[in-house]
């Protein structure tokens, strides 16, 4: 299984992860915060994450890691 990773310490909410997205998996946490104040995004379903990293690659912050099983 695919795994995605998000720096909570590191992401400031901005959504662009979530719309990148084409399974849906990622989204805003509505309930979390990060010591700076920020919602941070989180994984919802990750058994379904196809490892394409389109949410790492369009995070300004560089706070997702995605790692694909090969």
């Amino acid at each position: 299984m695919n795994r995605v990773t998000i720096s909570a310490d590191f992401c400031k909410g901005c959504g662009l992860c979530a719309a990148a997205c084409p399974r849906k998996i990622v989204s805003l946490d509505e309930r979390a915060m990060n010591k700076m104040g920020y919602r941070t995004a989180s994984v919802v379903a990750p058994e379904k994450c196809s490892g394409c990293a389109l949410c790492a690659l369009i995070c300004p912050d560089a706070a997702i890691l995605v790692e694909k099983e090969v």
